[in-house]
């Protein structure tokens, strides 16, 4: 996601490329070239055209990372929607469906000329006033029911790719339901934001909540989602709150700092499901790594593990502020790892194309020591 701050994108350096030398990941590494099809053209923030950092290339560059240390490659394997409708209103899957063809029968692309679905009204609570919406005739309002921001276009083929997302993560719950320790999820578009009924923040449906919704549906009594992305998993949060079987825990810069989601993401939300660990912009590894031990020991005793795999809290990465390096993100998945949980890891944020692949790699080594470490 090109999660933005209110108060100005912090700009980091890009380090130079981690190198991890004689690593073999064993870890089964799940793809779909599907993924491949969401191209986004930019997006619309503060009313200005952006040309994003949500691209196909980062998918590429993990997967050639991962391919390099020998991992896995396992195709994706469709699944029914029914795994979707568990965490999601049956509305926005529909919408997100159809709303290219919709966008396009409208005639937008011709005139303004807009290739893709953007919203540019909402049914803001001070607009209704306490009336129920009514669903509108013009497409470009209808999108505003459900997109809760302007950075987040679907173009001709964003739903296909969306989909296969879900697939991916679905196939690796598969992998660890049948017994692999973890599997890796390599999805995009993200979906960490996307609640019940809303998508943004570069995300359309929110694979990492339908994984651990999965893996409960089929026998895991407590399932916990730990996420590591710097921007807040509203997403999770919103869609299992109250429910303590699917703990919701996430570490990641303040939104009190003017931070990506901005409305909710704050230490006071915390209850006896779900944990924010909000962090100052320029926390490095320690500050990020207390964080993520103290998610961990918090859900230790539950059945499974989803890892909402953001790399986008690295020192070098433009939509965020923190400054963890690729020794922290590999320290952080031997933490993890060493709960020794079936863990299902889907990816979520992670921007420079130069090192991205390395630093997922990194914190999936790391999850592999740990567990070996902590057997």
């Amino acid at each position: 996601m090109f999660a933005r701050s209110g108060v100005g994108v912090s700009r980091f350096p890009i380090c130079a490329t981690v190198t991890l030398a004689s690593v073999a990941l064993e870890m089964p590494v799940v793809w779909s070239e599907s993924c491949l099809l969401h191209e986004p053209g930019g997006e619309v923030w503060i009313g200005l055209p952006d040309p994003g950092n949500e691209v196909p290339a980062r998918a590429e560059a993990i997967r050639a990372a991962l391919g390099g240390a020998g991992a896995r490659l396992v195709p994706a394997e469709p699944h029914e929607d029914d795994a979707l409708l568990a965490v999601h209103d049956a509305e926005l899957v529909d919408f997100l469906r159809d709303a290219w063809q919709l966008w396009r029968a409208a005639g937008y692309p011709d005139d303004p000329g807009q290739p893709r679905v953007v919203p540019y009204i909402f049914p803001h609570r001070g607009l209704l006033a306490g009336l129920e919406p009514s669903v509108p005739a013009a497409m470009s309002a209808r999108t505003g029911m459900f997109a809760f921001d302007t950075m987040t276009p679907i173009g001709e083929q964003t739903w296909e790719a969306a989909r296969a997302a879900v697939d991916v993560a679905l196939t690796a719950a598969d992998l660890v339901l049948d017994g692999a320790p973890a599997a890796y999820a390599c999805t995009r578009p993200p979906g960490h934001h996307v609640t019940r009924s809303a998508y943004g923040g570069s995300c359309y449906l929110n694979s990492t909540a339908i994984a651990a919704q999965y893996l409960r549906d089929r026998g895991m009594t407590r399932v916990a989602i730990v996420d590591v992305d710097a921007h807040q998993g509203n997403g999770a949060q919103a869609i299992f709150a109250g429910r303590n079987d699917v703990l919701t825990g996430s570490v990641h810069v303040d939104p009190r700092a003017g931070w990506f989601p901005h409305f909710v993401g704050f230490e006071d939300e915390s209850d006896s499901s779900n944990r924010n660990l909000p962090l100052a912009p320029g926390s490095g590894d320690d500050d990020w790594l207390a964080g993520v031990g103290e998610l961990a020991r918090w859900v230790e005793d539950v059945d499974a593990l989803v890892l909402a795999l953001g790399v986008d809290a690295a020192e070098a990465d433009p939509t965020g502020p923190l400054r963890v390096t690729a020794a922290g993100f590999r320290e952080g998945g031997r933490i993890l790892g060493a709960l020794g949980l079936p863990t299902v890891v889907v990816q979520e944020g992670g921007y420079v194309l130069e090192t991205v692949g390395d630093l997922v790699l990194a914190a999936l080594t790391g999850m592999e020591e740990g567990r070996v470490e902590g057997a």
